[in-house]
Order: structure tokens, then C-alpha cells, then sequence
């Protein structure tokens, strides 16, 4: 009897095997990359949280984040590519005060006068408003002088002739 060789099907040569382990980690390799690409991509938070801090410069008093114009979602969309960047939210807003001014900032240039101005300007009005008050009741020294000298009243002919009048009526 002669003894024949078989092969045996799930033996694997090296070529096959290194084949089948490139596929392997071509495979994760290409799950890693379409994972990681949409892992830095922004929520429409933390987009908002940013376009709320910034004013529409085409609509007066508008924030960003409720602004319904094209120029607005055009501008949302451009915060959230420079977050994709990397770009921090300093760096956004500073960009958008170059780019659009200080009126594209909710944060007034000047804080303190801001503030102080109106306060002051409340505070002072108050002050006159409380004055003003004070000597409207309180009689002025002027009249109250005047009644102590006339002692005698002004004397009007029209009010003597119907005082007599009435003297001879009763």
C-alpha cells in the first residue's frame, strides 16, 4: 500500500496568514478612522453656548444662537468648523469682534462706565426728585414773611362795595 498526502483544508501557509491579518487590522484600522472622525465633532450646544455670547451684525440686538437669517446659520456653521479646528471659545469671539467689530460682542468695550453711568444717573435723579419734593412742601420764606408784615389786607373796590352789600342785607 502506498501512503498518499493530504493536505488538510484549515492549514494555513504563512502568505495566507498574513494576509488574513492585514485584512484583520485593515478592518479595525478603518473603524478606528470612521470613529474617530466623527468623535470631535461638535453638538449644537456647545455651538450655541458660544453663538450666545456674540450678537448678529445684520439684525439689531439679535444673539447669534436665535437668529433666523441665512448670515446667522452661515456663522454657526463657521463657529462650529473652528471648534472642529480646535480653536477655543476666546479665540472664536475674538475673531468674530476682528472680523464683524465690537458690536458683534455682547460685552459692552468699556464696562465700568457701562455700569457707573446709569447708576449715577438713577441716583441723581433720585436726589432732585427728593429735593424737589422737600420744597414744594415746605413753604418758601418768602410768603411766610409776607403774611406776618400785611396785617392789613390790600384793600380792592370791587371787594368793598359788595361787602357793604351784604352789611345792608342783613
Amino acid at each position: 500500500m502506498k501512503a498518499t498526502y493530504r493536505a488538510n483544508p484549515l492549514r494555513m501557509t504563512n502568505y495566507q496568514f498574513l494576509l488574513a491579518a492585514f485584512f484583520a487590522l485593515s478592518l479595525v484600522f478603518i473603524n478606528y478612522l470612521t470613529a474617530r472622525a466623527q468623535e470631535p465633532t461638535p453638538t449644537d450646544d456647545e455651538v450655541n453656548r458660544i453663538a450666545k455670547k456674540l450678537y448678529c451684525p445684520v439684525c439689531e440686538n439679535t444673539p447669534l444662537d436665535v437668529c433666523p437669517t441665512e448670515a446667522c446659520r452661515q456663522w454657526r456653521e463657521q463657529i462650529r468648523e473652528m471648534l472642529i479646528e480646535g480653536k477655543s471659545e476666546d479665540e472664536i469671539i475674538q475673531y468674530f469682534i476682528v472680523t464683524y467689530g465690537v458690536r458683534a460682542s455682547g460685552d459692552p468695550p468699556n464696562k465700568l462706565a457701562s455700569y457707573l453711568v446709569p447708576a449715577v444717573a438713577i441716583l441723581l435723579g433720585a436726589f432732585m426728585l427728593f429735593r424737589g419734593f422737600q420744597l414744594w412742601m415746605k413753604p418758601s420764606t418768602t410768603e411766610a414773611g409776607m403774611e406776618t408784615k400785611e396785617a392789613k389786607p390790600v384793600k380792592d373796590d370791587y371787594i368793598a362795595k359788595l361787602e357793604e352789600e351784604l352789611k345792608k342785607r342783613k
